[in-house]
């Protein structure tokens, strides 16, 4: 097996130069939004100028962060047929956010979460506040993975020390972001996912050519059958708990639904939602497919708990010399745009927040909150062990679908919602989804019923968070927000008649 101990110089060279050509091209790219970038709504919303197929190609390069170019092949090892709920589970939280929320969002006005809920909310400066911090801690839990999946990927490809890969995103996402904000980042996500299909499609194409010769169809159905029994599959609970947290965790995703206020109308944010679901279902196959390739080729990965390596391993083990050192530099760029992709979206979207929040919304204010935004995951991702990658991206969607979540879907559905009962789900959900994740991280992995629960807590911590909101509301209906009447005509009135 290729480390990063025994890489060769010239596998060496190769990554390391595969490396520094998307860090170089993602600042050039940056430095021309710079140009750009002349007005702080351009910081904030790129002036909500950005057009379906360029918004959509930007979505899917933040969103297909560390845990999709790396985890979902990963978790095949590790999880056999049930680690295809992933995938799934991503692509079809932008059918629920194309249904319920990417229009109306838009038509909202608003640049931030916070900024929404003041708006659905007359003014509440405490529901502001409660949301505010829920999208920094949201932010941090998700930047600290893609660290992890760079320091991961430069020590298995380079042999450099685990903090540098962390060091080198963090540097280039703050020149990113700092140049000209959600305009330079809306060129570089929109590159990057094209990148990252690339990255994967050409190591998939020579993989396959390679793979599919070596046994007859029957040896390999039946070696694949072998591995899918041999590993751990999710019992029926896990399963619906995990769809559950990735269909309606997208809904919550302040990186994700920062870009609907981008598009120039609400029917432009759902044009770009149908893109975006034909650009994941595209990538997602190539993942998915190398996943399958690891379950033969990289088996010994699930015993050592190592499953994120997996796409980084397998050219080496199909290819000997050169060819397998370039595939792996290939991807090595691929992951490395990923990393910088979604850290960029997330950076830019706490960035919003904490500006708003503490710099009352001035460009400058934007710049020191993104410095600020990026320092803790940096610090936090180099003293800490990696996790299994899709598994803690995974986590964080069962929280923002216990808190954000309900907040949007019944802020922009249910005329009733108060802010009394808006912030009792919050806290409800927050404190019971991040308690029990808390404790199930200590806990073994036992096949007992309530450690499920704590390790899989959203199919019961989202209902929670919904009742808790509607309980509390129909309690305190006097205070139903007097403004609520334009607030709903503003979020569900075609652009056509509002003239937006």
């Amino acid at each position: 097996m290729k480390n990063g101990i025994g890489a060769s110089a010239v596998a060496n060279l190769l990554s390391v130069s595969s490396l520094v050509l998307v860090c170089v091209t993602t600042m050039l790219i940056a430095f021309h939004g710079l140009r750009l970038s002349r007005t702080t709504s351009d910081f904030y919303v790129a002036s909500r100028t950005v057009r379906p197929w360029w918004n959509a190609s930007a979505i899917g390069g933040e969103y297909l962060s560390a845990a999709s170019f790396l985890g979902v092949a990963g978790l095949i090892v590790l999880s056999g047929q049930s680690g295809l709920w992933f995938p799934i589970g991503y692509t079809a939280g932008y059918l629920m956010l194309l249904l319920f929320v990417a229009a109306p969002l838009r038509r909202s006005r608003a640049y931030t979460i916070p900024d929404f809920a003041q708006i659905r909310f007359e003014g509440s400066t405490t529901l502001r506040k409660i949301t505010t911090y829920l999208v920094v801690v949201i932010c941090w839990l998700y930047i600290v993975p893609q660290m992890h999946g760079a320091a991961l990927t430069l020590t298995i490809a380079t042999g450099f020390p685990s903090w540098v890969g962390p060091v080198i995103v963090a540097s280039v996402v703050c020149v990113t972001v700092l140049s000209g904000g959600m305009r330079s980042v809306t060129f570089v996500q929109a590159f990057q996912y094209w990148f990252k299909l690339a990255a994967l499609v050409i190591p998939t194409i020579f993989l396959l050519s390679r793979a599919i010769p070596e046994h007859s169809a029957a040896e390999r159905t039946q070696s694949l059958y072998a591995q899918l029994e041999s590993v751990n599959a999710m019992n029926l609970y896990e399963t619906v708990s995990i769809i559950l947290a990735l269909l309606f965790g997208t809904l919550g995703l302040p990186h994700v639904l920062v870009r609907f206020y981008t598009n120039p109308t609400g029917q432009a944010a759902r044009t770009t939602t149908v893109i975006v679901l034909c650009l994941l279902s595209a990538f997602y196959l190539l993942p998915t497919t190398l996943g399958v390739l690891g379950l033969l080729y990289t088996p010994e990965l699930g015993a050592t708990n190592e499953t994120d390596a997996t796409i980084l391993l397998l050219p080496a083990r199909l290819f000997d010399g050169f060819l397998g050192d370039a595939l792996t530099a290939i991807v090595v760029g691929g992951a490395f745009a990923a990393f910088l992709s979604t850290t960029s979206g997330l950076v830019v979207s706490l960035a919003g927040a904490l500006s708003q929040e503490f710099f009352s919304g001035t460009v400058r204010g934007f710049r020191i909150s993104t410095v600020l935004a990026t320092a803790l995951p940096v610090f936090v991702a180099v003293v800490t062990n990696s996790l299994a990658l899709a598994g803690a991206i995974g986590n964080v969607f069962a929280f923002t679908a216990s808190t954000i979540c309900p907040l949007l879907l019944l802020g922009i559905w249910w005329r009733s919602l108060t802010a009394r009962g808006a912030i009792a789900g919050l806290l409800a959900g927050g404190l019971s989804c991040g308690l029990a994740l808390m404790i199930g991280a200590f806990l073994p992995r036992e096949d007992e019923m309530w450690i499920h629960l704590l390790r899989q807590p959203a199919a019961w911590t989202v209902p929670l968070a919904f009742m808790v909101m509607i309980f509390v509301s129909r309690r305190t209906n006097r205070s139903v927000p007097a403004n609520v009447e334009r607030v709903m005509a503003l979020l569900h009135v075609p652009d056509w008649r509002a003239k937006l």
